[in-house]
């Protein structure tokens, strides 16, 4: 089995994705995950999704790429969404399915590690399959008194997480590279000018490149 690179969200910028890439001497035996978001905010999402399609890579569904296919199914509210309707008018039929076709989690063959991946988090004490879908693309928080939040509003769930599997995740750039000892977040904030981080087992080495701008202000 070769190395699996997880990639942290991408939001577009395709550039940088292929920097990562080749930062990370990425081949043909690697298994590549990205952990959701592929879609809005930057310059390019449909070559994202094209990229990740036909290269045969995997990835979970985060709220950003659910908001898109939610549009392009739907339409916009008015006044609202009028972004991912837009970002839904550049992918193809086939970019929208594969899009689609993206699981909410996923427990990934790594060699000698136990892996789970989401977007947002798990609710910590809450079974796998009883987690809600807005928490598994939108958890950000758990309060003192043990219920879960979309805000920064209380600790980091992934401090609390106590595993056995190690979670990679992404969705929050507000607290950046997040090393928990049974989860690690890799939302490093590249389409807000940051960097686009990746995490390779099984050797367990982050690589990230930087943003050629920033693309979008954290509070769009």
């Amino acid at each position: 089995m070769g190395r699996t690179i997880f990639i942290g969200d991408v939001h577009g910028c395709v550039d940088e994705l292929r920097a990562l890439l080749k930062q990370c001497a990425c081949s043909n035996d690697d298994q590549v995950i990205l952990v959701g978001d592929l879609v809005a905010k930057g310059p390019d999402s449909a070559a994202v999704v094209q990229l990740a399609r036909e290269s045969g890579y995997s990835a979970v569904l985060g709220n950003h790429d659910e908001h898109v296919l939610t549009v392009a199914k739907h339409g916009a509210p008015a006044g609202k969404r009028e972004h991912h309707a837009l970002v839904a008018a550049t992918l193809s039929s086939a970019d929208l399915q594969w899009l689609a076709d993206r699981p909410l989690w996923m427990a990934p063959p790594v060699d000698g590690w136990n892996v789970l991946v989401v977007h947002g988090g798990f609710v910590p004490g809450v079974p796998l399959n009883a987690q809600p879908r807005k928490y598994l693309l939108n958890l950000r928080s758990i309060h003192k008194d043990g219920s879960p939040s979309r805000r920064i509003d209380g600790a980091p769930w992934a401090s609390i997480w106590q595993g056995p599997a190690h979670v990679v995740f992404g969705h929050d750039a507000l607290r950046g590279l997040q090393q928990h000892p049974f989860a690690t977040g890799l939302d490093t904030g590249c389409v807000y000018g940051q960097r686009l981080t990746a995490m390779i087992l099984p050797e367990n080495r982050l690589v990230s490149v930087p943003a050629k701008q920033a693309y979008s202000s954290v509070d769009s």
